[in-house]
């Protein structure tokens, strides 16, 4: 004979209704939550690939900065090197008065150093957002010291005029981080995260700067897109391209490139 050790439970035809509310209320709890933990899985994974885009494990390239203003024009030519996302080294090439001039970041710290004048310049946090050699970058902007990973909030958003090929990005920067935005906007393509433009806004929400990444190009095994162009909205007339002629990733850089002793070499 066998035993049945299952237990039925009865419910009282006066809690039915009750008890039914109660288990599609879980269940969509329980979905939520599920969406929710996916959907930031997935945020998480965009905005780690945009940080680490022009990086990877290391990077060297060559590239070309247009400075434009409605005043003059100038290009300034430049090679960079990076490892990981905490060293960066910029020398510039050209034009000749600019020659050797050269940007050094070593985690949380960063240096330039003036060949004309034969000075080491030690750049502290509060100048972080200031002007890279003019142009409508920031010093933050070319060495990568903030992170969006590690510094900013973040949640996908959909604007009524969302692109159907794109996917929107909103972040918020932490309270206890030294960045004057007040939030960024970021696009990026649905089919293989690579961004389309970034907007910039202050505390007040009003659209500060525009950041455009165009022409997309495969650089070894990595593809990226070749063009970044920075369009202030405060100042008509201005905006600053660079361009990627040159890059390779993951290859062996030497460490003797991210030390002050190589920041005041002559080429």
């Amino acid at each position: 004979m066998r035993s049945n050790n299952s237990t039925i439970i009865t419910i009282h035809p006066k809690y039915y209704t009750l008890f039914v509310l109660l288990l599609v209320s879980l269940t969509a709890f329980i979905y939520l939550v599920t969406t929710c933990e996916a959907s930031n899985a997935k945020v998480e994974d965009i905005i780690k690939h945009i940080d680490q885009l022009y990086r990877s494990k290391t990077s060297h390239a060559e590239m070309e900065m247009h400075i434009v203003t409605p005043n003059y024009e100038r290009t300034l030519k430049m090679l960079i090197w990076t490892k990981g996302m905490d060293n960066t080294f910029i020398r510039i090439t050209a034009p000749k008065k600019e020659e050797n001039v050269a940007t050094l970041r070593i985690g949380k710290q960063m240096w330039n150093y003036l060949p004309k004048v034969n000075k080491v310049i030690k750049i502290s946090p509060s100048m972080m957002m200031g002007s890279w050699m003019g142009s409508d970058f920031t010093n933050d902007d070319l060495v990568k010291e903030s992170s969006m990973l590690d510094d900013y909030t973040y949640r996908m958003i959909t604007p009524e005029d969302a692109a159907p090929n794109l996917q929107y990005v909103e972040l918020i920067p932490k309270e206890d981080t030294a960045i004057v935005w007040g939030k960024i906007i970021t696009a990026v393509r649905k089919n293989d995260n690579l961004p389309v433009w970034q907007h910039f806004y202050d505390e007040k929400e009003k659209l500060m700067r525009v950041l455009n990444y165009k022409e997309v190009k495969t650089f070894g095994t990595k593809t990226i897109p070749s063009v970044m162009e920075m369009i202030p909205q405060n100042k008509k007339g201005h905006k600053t391209v660079i361009r990627w002629s040159k890059a390779t990733f993951n290859s062996k850089v030497n460490d003797n490139i991210f030390t002050r002793r190589n920041l005041q070499k002559r080429r």
